[in-house]
């Protein structure tokens, strides 16, 4: 009997709580945009005026779908696109349930420039393209079956960025609907004041309005889930909150034997807040936490849970490469998934601050994020950013992003600017040094998480390290000085915010592969590189400010002070196509390209921090007779690697000291097969071959994901390989691929990882492989069933690949 009672009461609070988790005031605003583009760089209404208008759906980056343009004010910085002016429209009918609600809208990130306006009353301006805001809708809304008019107007004029950062309303909006006792915008605070492996205590601070005209009696209920949905904890206070009024309530509680969060097991709680007037809900809200506990320290370095960790983060711009900056949750993820892989552990926000769900992404897959608000200050970078609206804005700006992301779990350090150029006017304009104090106060008042600045003037005068008011130390680049760091810093914390800054293009080799190549600064003028505008993807070519990255790998893992580093970049980007100028478009800056294919160096961090078994050599096996080779190994749990060509032994190479891998140098090419062999106690640990690949004869497709949801968002990304008759990848494959798709679904985007490919992102019929590689992403719509990518090009066996959308 007893177990009769126990079952029901189970099945009663999974009913309780799917009810609870499905009440939601807050819905997607996505669907049934209009918009029309003036590309101009300044705004003249009436020519917008004249422009047509379109449907859309958003997210929406209008920059994407341009041509890439050699006199476009963005410069190749950013990637030759244009902005312009765009407005947005979308109208919308209420329910009669939702008069007498409060309702507002929610813009996730606009860039840049906006103004709202509902049935033509000014709702605000926002200067800042990466910041998210509300609006309150209700005093101008219409109801009884009436439209009301949603308006934004987008001013991007260029150049206002050093990257490319898409332009619109390219992040998602929702709209909220609440009772008269609600809570506010981000208005819960969830903290941790004390963590062990068996207790720790959850305090949750809400913030309450009252719209109403009166003092009310309301009831705040709090229920505390795991991430199975069990409940661990409910709270009520019942409360007075006086008219037309915030008020902050704090609850708190002791957790038993709490599920932390860490890089490896990213365990996760929720809490669901709800308001009750008179029995009746007039608002619930969601909070996803975790529980962690870290610090700094000033000899060893970083600890999370007790537990010594080095940081292996990148730094990671916006976009999504083809895709353009308007967001997309299953391309963030799969970004994050294949960093993830190669035991990248951490992520920097350049320079800006994210998209809510990178940073969801973020807590469930254990990324240790550094929060990054500011490009500029009040000193200018480029002519039309940030410093224009920096006075009037930052505290505000500064204020929104810490509230909006210190839920966050993955969130450990903020950092207030990148490379601020106030670091560096020494004694003669001090004004770096106040703001400094200012933006730490701004924090430090919202938020107790350690507070840096990459800084890239490591001078003693640097108006921003010289305050003292910064937690960390973050060093961009300078690795000859990273070994002086505490003589020069006595007594200081350090992360190294921004490093390497290598240059590679997928499957090119520049030989001697160990001279090292510093690039920087070409223009046509004065030529440099290689005439076809690539890079080489041994680990020998840097800007001339970075290292290679076994340099600075070597340093980090030598030293325990340092904390961890942050690499430039994680992904290829679009923009800042260093060293090259147009038709260049797209950084080489990645461990990954823009299309997500790996680099060679994603092996050197596999083989060093993640348990899998690595050997991998490189370059291909397609050269010129006579042709003298170098062939490096990455590897990992074996002592040895043995390399044959054409089954003759070219001799047994050993890691030795800090090596991070092994080379042959000046092996004379003969066509064939070159194959390595780790080795561990004499026992084989690995193989690796590559073989001589013949002419193209057939394409073969691989989908990341087979099945995926009928949602309108989710997406699959296709591998298209040029092989010859054997399999084997061609190497040097340039030939045109032509894409169809048969379904109810779309070609989203198409690329090819090619840092100088001008073809239109608009263009998804065809495109070129690059060294035997290309990507077709492709879209689900509405409708279940199958849909079918076909890819053919001239003289080759074409190939077709079916994705299920459930």
């Amino acid at each position: 009997m007893k177990k009769i009672w126990l079952s029901i009461f189970i099945c009663l609070l999974v009913v309780v709580n799917h009810q609870v988790m499905a009440q939601n005031s807050r819905e997607s605003f996505n669907d049934n945009w209009f918009f029309k583009l003036d590309t101009a760089n300044e705004y003249n209404p009436q020519e917008l005026n004249n422009k047509p208008w379109r449907a859309i759906t958003v997210p929406h980056d209008w920059s994407i779908g341009l041509d890439f343009d050699s006199t476009s004010p963005s410069g190749n910085d950013g990637a030759c696109l244009r902005g312009g002016t765009g407005m947005y429209k979308k109208t919308f009918i209420l329910s009669s349930a939702d008069k007498g609600k409060n309702i507002f809208i929610d813009f996730d990130g606009v860039y840049m420039n906006s103004t709202v306006w509902i049935n033509g009353h000014e709702l605000g301006n926002r200067p800042n393209g990466y910041i998210s805001f509300q609006y309150n809708m209700t005093p101008y809304l219409k109801f009884n079956g009436q439209q009301n008019l949603l308006e934004v107007l987008v001013k991007n004029h260029q150049p206002n960025s050093r990257w490319y950062s898409g332009s619109g309303i390219y992040r998602n909006v929702w709209i909220e609907k609440k009772g008269s006792v609600y809570v506010d915008h981000w208005g819960t605070y969830i903290t941790t004041p004390q963590v062990s492996a068996k207790e720790a205590i959850i305090k949750i601070q809400t913030k309450l309005k009252n719209s109403l005209d009166m003092g009310t009696h309301a009831l705040l209920k709090t229920t505390f889930y795991n991430q199975n949905g069990s409940i661990v904890k409910i709270l009520s206070k019942k409360i007075i909150i006086n008219a037309n009024e915030d008020q902050t309530y704090v609850q708190s509680f002791s957790l038993s034997n709490p599920l932390l969060w860490s890089t490896q097991h990213p365990n996760l709680y929720r809490a669901i807040s709800q308001v009750f007037v008179n029995d009746k809900v007039q608002d619930v809200y969601k909070t996803n936490f975790g529980v962690r506990y870290f610090h700094f320290d000033k000899d060893s370095g970083f600890y999370l849970n007790g537990n010594p960790l080095k940081i292996i983060g990148v730094c990671m711009h916006h976009d999504l490469g083809s895709l353009g900056a308007a967001i997309n949750v299953r391309a963030m993820q799969r970004q994050l998934q294949i960093l993830k892989s190669m035991g990248i552990n951490g992520i920097r926000t350049s320079h800006n601050p994210p998209a809510p769900e990178w940073l969801d992404l973020c807590d469930k897959m254990g990324f240790i994020v550094l929060d990054e608000a500011f490009d500029s200050w009040e000193l200018a970078k480029t002519k039309y950013d940030y410093h224009l609206y920096f006075k009037n804005w930052h505290k505000k700006d500064l204020t929104d992003q810490v509230v909006r992301d210190r839920n966050h779990p993955s969130v450990f350090m903020w950092s207030i600017g990148n490379e601020i150029l106030e670091q560096k006017t020494g004694d003669k304009d001090t004004s770096g040094r106040n703001i400094t104090r200012d933006l730490v106060q701004i924090v430090k008042g919202l938020d107790d998480r350690p507070i840096t600045a990459a800084m890239n003037e490591s001078g003693p005068n640097n108006n921003i390290s010289c305050t003292g008011a910064l937690d960390l130390i973050g060093i961009n680049y300078h690795h000859w000085l990273w070994e002086g760091l505490p003589k020069q810093f006595p007594g200081q914390k350090f992360i190294l915010t921004e490093t390497i800054s290598s240059l590679q293009s997928r499957g090119e080799y520049l030989m001697p592969s160990d001279s090292i190549r510093h690039w920087w600064g070409f223009t046509r003028e004065k030529n440099g590189g290689t005439p076809d505008f690539t890079c080489s993807a041994y680990d020998n070519s840097a800007a001339n400010w970075g290292s290679t990255y076994e340099e600075s790998l070597k340093l980090l893992l030598k030293h325990p002070y340092l904390s961890g580093m942050y690499i430039w970049t994680g992904f290829d980007y679009l923009g800042e196509p260093t060293p090259y100028p147009y038709p260049a478009r797209s950084s080489y800056f990645g461990i990954v390209d823009m299309a997500g294919f790996p680099k060679d160096t994603y092996y050197l961090f596999k083989s060093l921090f993640t348990k899998d078994t690595v050997l991998h050599i490189f370059p291909h096996w397609n050269w010129k007779p006579g042709q003298k080779i170098d062939v490096w190994a990455y590897y990992n749990n074996a002592d040895e690697v043995e390399l044959f060509l054409n089954g003759k032994s070219l001799g047994i190479r050993k890691k030795t000291g800090d090596d991070l891998h092994v080379q042959w140098n000046n092996i004379v090419f003969e066509p064939g097969t070159l194959k390595a062999v780790s080795r561990k106690d004499g026992k084989i640990i690995k193989l690796s071959t590559i073989k001589t690949a013949g002419e193209a004869y057939k394409l073969v497709a691989s989908a990341d994901r087979s099945t995926i949801n009928a949602d309108g968002d989710d997406l699959s990304f296709v591998k298209i390989t040029v092989e010859d008759k054997a399999g084997n990848m061609v190497p040097y494959a340039d030939n045109v691929l032509h894409f169809s798709l048969k379904g109810d679904g779309e070609i989203a985007a198409l690329d090819n990882g090619c840092e100088t490919d001008l073809t239109p992102f608009s263009n998804k019929k065809w495109r070129k492989a690059f060294n035997g590689l290309a990507l077709a992403i492709v879209k689900a719509h509405h409708k279940k069933g199958k849909l079918t990518l076909h890819i053919s090009a001239d003289g080759l066996q074409g190939t077709s690949v079916d994705i299920e959308m459930k």
